[in-house]
């Protein structure tokens, strides 16, 4: 019959040098788990920040302090500078915009983006074809 150890192996003393190399792969193991622990935290917050910061982004260039309202008393009298000689074909209102459509004196197709409260247009457009 085959002699069976009584002694489990796991259960003898470690030589010295053996015994600091486990010690250092604890504290090894211990560091490392730490900054793992940071770096998590570090997501976590960034995603929390992402999520509740107010998204205000960049002003428009131009901005009306208050909604556009026409007055009950008296019609809006504005005036669209548009180029010499140009032609309306089509306009357009939306909202407190108007689409002003049409061709200059050389036959370009143009658009231009007439802002009410502004007063001005603010956008022209070449339209051409490929």
């Amino acid at each position: 019959m085959a002699h069976i150890d009584d002694e489990n192996p796991e259960d003898k003393p470690l030589d010295p040098v053996m015994e600091g190399v486990r010690r250092k792969m604890v504290k090894l193991q211990l560091i490392s788990g730490g900054i793992m622990a940071v770096l998590f935290l570090a997501v976590l917050v960034s995603i929390v920040y992402k999520l509740t910061r107010d998204e205000g982004g960049a002003e428009p260039a131009a901005t009306t302090s208050q909604p556009f309202a026409v007055p009950s008393d008296q019609p809006l009298s504005l005036t669209a500078n548009l180029p010499a000689g140009f032609r309306v074909v089509q306009t357009s209102l939306s909202g407190s915009q108007m689409l002003i459509y049409g061709e200059t004196a050389d036959g370009a197709r143009k658009a231009f983006v007439f802002d009410l409260p502004l007063g001005r247009i603010i956008a022209d457009v070449t339209l051409g074809s490929n």
